[in-house]
């Protein structure tokens, strides 16, 4: 009795510490930012006020970024939707050749982060592209098309998402449902509308909100389109005045305040009512084979969409391998070569940033595993009080805009500890790390946060992999070790890690790739060129004369190729629960 009491009180003051963790790490750079928006003046010692929220909305220059960045979040969710609803129906109920390989395919669009692929995109459908000297138009995506361009290569990296999440649902629904309606006189359209889009709405919505918020403040896609009339790009291009300005914190919390607001609304909307079949589905769907001319034309939507999708990077490679300005007026390049590649991992500047993102994403992964297995089995196994808020807490950073997550910890290292003095009410204590950890400044150094960073944006992905390995995984093989005299420590490294590590592998993984790539937080986060993550520095190269944007090229196909096995990895070891990774 005694030791099973005091297992629960290791196990409580555990949900209490993570609990206090994900405050510190998350809630609080989030509040800091709120506060700035509310500030009187930047310090926050001048009472509160509403006019910087207010200037947002009367300023024509916010508010249109504010429009924009919301039609383009409405684009890329509605395209991506138009993409992946049609081909998750094709491949939940129906067999076709080389389904399985289309299915694999399905997961390339995610490789690549959408800031990269927009310069393959733009080599392809720019003024002087491959595809207006192939059509003999001139259409400018560069120019009146900016946004059209966001959207498209934003919804070609996100329709996964939605793909994964549509299938899942798919894949639970009761086919007798279906057959009843049909056997009544229902016809497809009619069953799909009423039976099937009802059901799956969950889903759909969970897939949805993502493309949604993920959409809404993107940052680097606009960056690579030079489509500076959105929120995202407004608040990158504030942070030169963050520390003498309400305006960055108030467009922050703006973009915040959105996002929730249009998640609380998608949630009223759809829901509100909810659809759920009576019983369990009494059987798995049968898939039905398609032969023929049908089974060619699911191959054919699988192969339009794929190749589409891999356009924005068949455009990075063409340009990583293309001379310096022979990619003009022409379908292909005119002349090849490999030295950008030797630029790209020769150059000091190129070779470092790979050389930090390494760090920096190990570190992440590190930090991840240690707190996503504790979390895990604190949610899966145990009783303890406040397992849900822990729940919460993990699975916040997917509904927060990266962005806002990013600019926050901006604000943590304008704040004590790391400047600034505490007021204790008889003394004032100064900043014990004033000029060990900051952000801007003369001589910034912001590896630690761009690590805790790093970690707390993907802390989602090892979480939810670990909680899926552990409700995969009986509980009796622990008791039987326990009830042999093994402590629990012993009993979880020697059967519960064994039993759950490809689920661990796979969370890891998805960190580690996301960690190397990740945009908004090396953008803000890392100012000195030193402190550069690879991401940085492909986006300094994009902007560079002459062979910039080709050794930017270069630097993406190392990303995608790195991004490539280990999405693979992942997907191999986490089977169906890939969608789940991808759920709030």
């Amino acid at each position: 009795m005694h030791a099973m009491t005091l297992r629960r009180l290791i196990e409580q003051a555990l949900v209490v510490l993570l609990i206090a963790f994900l405050c510190l790490s998350l809630i609080y750079p989030i509040i800091l930012t709120i506060r700035g928006g509310f500030a009187a003046d930047p310090g926050g010692d001048g009472g509160w006020t509403l006019v910087h929220v207010l200037r947002v909305f009367r300023d024509p220059s916010t508010l249109e970024g504010l429009t924009n960045a919301f039609g383009i979040a409405v684009g890329t969710t509605v395209l991506s939707a138009l993409i992946a609803v049609p081909l998750a129906l094709l491949a939940a109920r129906h067999r076709f050749p080389l389904k399985g390989a289309f299915s694999a395919l399905i997961l390339v669009p995610l490789i690549l982060p959408p800031f990269v692929g927009a310069i393959g995109f733009r080599a392809i459908v720019g003024r002087e592209g491959m595809l207006n000297t192939l059509l003999g138009t001139e259409w400018d995506v560069m120019g009146e098309a900016k946004a059209l361009g966001v959207i498209i290569v934003q919804a070609l990296h996100l329709y996964p998402i939605l793909y994964l999440n549509a299938t899942a649902a798919l894949a639970n629904l009761d086919p007798a449902m279906n057959e009843a309606a049909e056997n009544l006189g229902a016809g497809p359209l009619r069953r799909f509308t009423r039976i099937t889009l009802p059901l799956i709405r969950p889903g759909l919505f969970a897939g949805g909100t993502i493309v949604f918020i993920w959409a809404f403040t993107e940052l680097g896609t606009p960056l690579m389109f030079d489509y500076d009339r959105v929120t995202a790009v407004q608040i990158f291009y504030g942070l030169s005045e963050v520390e003498g300005s309400a305006r960055p914190y108030a467009l922050t919390f703006v973009m915040l305040a959105a996002s929730l607001a249009a998640y609380a609304a998608g949630k009223l909307a759809f829901g509100r009512r909810g659809y759920a079949m009576s019983t369990r589905a009494t059987r798995a769907g049968s898939e039905a084979q398609l032969k023929g001319v049908k089974g060619l034309g699911a191959m054919l939507l699988f192969l339009v969409v794929t190749i589409l999708a891999v356009a924005p990077h068949i455009g990075v490679i063409l340009m990583s391998v293309s001379n310096v300005g022979q990619w003009y007026q022409s379908a292909l390049p005119k002349s090849l070569t490999m030295a950008h590649f030797g630029v790209a991992l020769g150059s000091d500047v190129a070779f470092r940033s790979i050389a930090n993102s390494l760090f920096y994403s190990l570190m992440a992964v590190s930090l991840n595993v240690t707190i996503g297995v504790t979390v895990g089995y604190l949610i899966a196994r145990t009783k303890a009080v406040g397992r849900s808020v822990l729940d919460t807490l993990c699975m916040l950073p997917l509904a927060v805009p990266g962005l806002v997550m990013a600019f926050g910890f901006v604000a943590v290292s304008l704040a004590w500890p790391f400047r600034g003095t505490l007021n204790l009410g008889v003394a004032e204590l100064g900043a014990p790390l004033d000029g060990i950890v900051s952000v801007v400044g003369v001589n910034p150094n912001p590896i630690p946060l761009l690590v805790l960073a790093y970690a707390v944006r993907r802390l989602p992905y090892i979480v939810r992999s670990v909680v899926a390995g552990l409700e995969q995984t009986s509980g009796e093989m622990e008791e039987a070790a326990l009830n042999l005299g093994a402590t629990r420590m012993r009993a979880i490294r020697s059967v519960v890690l064994p039993l759950i590590l490809a689920n661990i592998i796979a969370g890891a993984l998805l960190v580690f790739a996301f960690s190397m790539l990740e945009v908004s937080d090396s953008l803000l986060l890392a100012q000195k060129q030193d402190d550069w993550p690879i991401t940085r520095a492909i986006y300094a190269f994009s902007n560079r004369q002459g062979d910039g944007p080709y050794i930017a090229s270069a630097m993406g196909v190392w990303g995608m190729a790195l991004l490539t096995v280990t999405l693979v990895g992942a997907s191999a070891l986490l089977g169906k629960k890939m969608g789940a990774i991808f759920r709030v």
